[in-house]
């Protein structure tokens, strides 16, 4: 029996692709569980279509990504943040502040979770963020340059 995939299944195969399985296991395990459907030449046309759809809308991120990495590459941002005496800040300059700068100085929506900071920015001065920008492109080191309030 064919049977087009509604979501991955190990040894089986991916979410859309059509796959040959053995009646008792559709009817028993895959339909059951919403994991299969019946392929019937109507339902493999529009999924063929979905996944079409679906890969042109990636292409168009990836290139997307790609335009953002290089405007990133090329950004020097600035972060102004409380400061005592020397160059020690008060409370500290995180992820969420620097996408959020990102966003102020570039118009280039960043989760900030993609922000990779190992710890907080504690301190006055340079410092260089990696950002991951998409899945399908290498992360981008970010120039942050943080300064006092005030000055």
């Amino acid at each position: 029996m064919e049977v087009i995939l509604l979501k991955d299944v190990e040894k089986l195969g991916a979410k859309g692709e059509v796959a040959n399985v053995a009646d008792g296991y559709a009817r028993n395990y895959l339909f059951p569980r919403c994991l299969a459907e019946v392929a019937t030449p109507a339902r493999v046309a529009a999924v063929q279509s979905l996944l079409e759809a679906r890969l042109e809308q990636e292409r168009r991120e990836a290139e997307q990504a790609a335009e953002n990495r290089e405007i990133l590459a090329r950004t020097v941002l600035t972060i102004t943040a409380p400061a005592g005496q020397g160059e020690k800040l008060f409370g500290s300059v995180t992820n969420a502040d620097v996408a959020s700068a990102l966003w102020s100085a570039r118009k280039i929506r960043i989760d900030k979770r993609k922000v990779l900071l190992e710890d907080s920015i504690r301190t006055l001065g340079t410092h260089m963020v990696m950002v991951e920008v998409h899945q399908s492109v290498e992360p981008v080191e970010v120039k942050v340059i943080v300064v006092p309030e005030g000055d």
